[in-house]
């Protein structure tokens, strides 16, 4: 059996030699001549997975390491008889962590204390549920807005997409979706961005086209009255340098890059994988050692800037932002290639919970605090 796995993907190589030949690719250069003779594709979401790449392959199999579907056309696959699968949860604590890690950034050198803002949470999945036990954790007052799980009886007290949207800040965590009830794309159209109220601090870490990125770059042209954290972008990866400018934080769809994230996605394709073959679950990854995992914070900080210090000596989220804006006069598509390398040569970035804060200089609601964003409490 032939397998073709995107290069990105952590143990692609190892994980799935079980099953036969493993070639690594690119992943935006996989081609459908490429698959004349595979039956197995591991991809990412930079890949997209339908007709045209299948067209009279052998393919029987496609894995996505990622949360997200939209780039695979599940139409197509059903109606040929391909099983797919993807990796839901897998990155949903690096998403959560690399937001609170931006908000903690942009409080600290905002000088706000997080207790007095709201928060809105727009898309309550896997990302969604974390963001807002976490919001809520650090004293953040959440509005959550979810219409399909609402239509379905969910048990949760959901608001109105306006109502998301009047919050001091506001978080995207929902499919894109360019059709139907339910549709996501241009979600913040031209309409809704011009209604945000001055202030307001933007983020966005699903999916580029649920923004409507001219918009929002004519606001911060127009205005400059927000304060925006993008690691999503429309046109991937040949994305738009001037509002790579204007933003506060902007990234190259890294937020769920954390090591543990992209082991769980192989992880999770691995199994699938095995199920689908009826093979027996052989492979199972050996993680890196974490140096310096010990963190002694300050003694009397609030809770916002004791989130800061943290997740300062954890992850400098300045140094992701500032490699891409450092970037933004290049021409589109050099930019673009740009904007790939980062992606590729992602440096090592770990979870919260491989981390020990001494608890010495800590109160008992602190250490409480942040036992909730699972760091761990000695």
């Amino acid at each position: 059996m032939k397998i073709i796995v995107d290069e990105n993907i952590e143990f692609g190589a190892e994980a799935f030699q079980q099953f036969g030949e493993v070639k690594l690719s690119h992943g935006r250069k996989i081609t459908n001549e490429m698959l004349e003779d595979v039956e197995v594709l591991i991809v990412r979401s930079i890949t997209d997975v339908n007709e045209e790449l299948l067209r009279n392959t052998p393919v029987k199999f496609v894995g996505t390491a990622t949360i997200g579907t939209d780039h695979l056309d599940k139409d197509f696959l059903k109606s040929n008889n391909i099983y797919y699968s993807s990796a839901p949860g897998c990155n949903s604590f690096a998403v959560t962590e690399y937001v609170f890690t931006s908000v903690a950034q942009i409080a600290h050198e905002n000088n706000f204390d997080l207790s007095e803002k709201t928060f809105g949470v727009i898309g309550y999945g896997n990302i969604g549920k974390k963001i807002t036990k976490f919001a809520e954790a650090v004293g953040l007052k959440t509005f959550v807005n979810d219409p399909p799980l609402q239509r379905d009886g969910f048990n949760y007290n959901f608001c109105s997409l306006e109502e998301a949207l009047n919050c001091d800040l506001i978080s995207f965590h929902v499919p894109l979706n360019k059709t139907g009830v339910d549709k996501t794309f241009h979600l913040l159209n031209e309409q809704r961005i011009s209604e945000l109220k001055p202030g307001t601090i933007l983020i966005n870490t699903s999916r580029g086209g649920v923004i409507d990125n001219i918009a929002l770059l004519n606001r911060l042209q127009n205005k400059n009255d927000l304060t925006v954290v993008l690691d999503v972008w429309e046109h991937e990866p040949r994305i738009n340098s001037e509002l790579l400018k204007k933003v506060s934080i902007g990234s190259p769809h890294i937020a769920g890059y954390s090591y543990e994230g992209k082991v769980n996605g192989t992880t999770m394709i691995y199994n699938s994988l095995c199920e689908f073959l009826n093979e027996a679950k052989i492979w199972k990854p050996t993680l890196k050692p974490v140096d310096s995992n010990k963190i002694i914070p300050d003694k009397s900080q609030s809770i916002t800037e004791l989130l800061y210090q943290i997740t300062k000596k954890i992850y400098n989220i300045s140094e992701d932002s500032y490699s891409l804006k450092s970037l933004s006069d290049l021409k589109e598509n050099e930019l673009g290639k740009h904007f790939d390398q980062l992606r590729k040569n992602y440096k090592l970035r770990r979870e919260f919970n491989n981390y020990l804060v001494q608890s010495e200089n800590l109160t008992s609601e602190q250490r409480t605090i942040l036992q909730s964003l699972r760091f761990n409490i000695r």
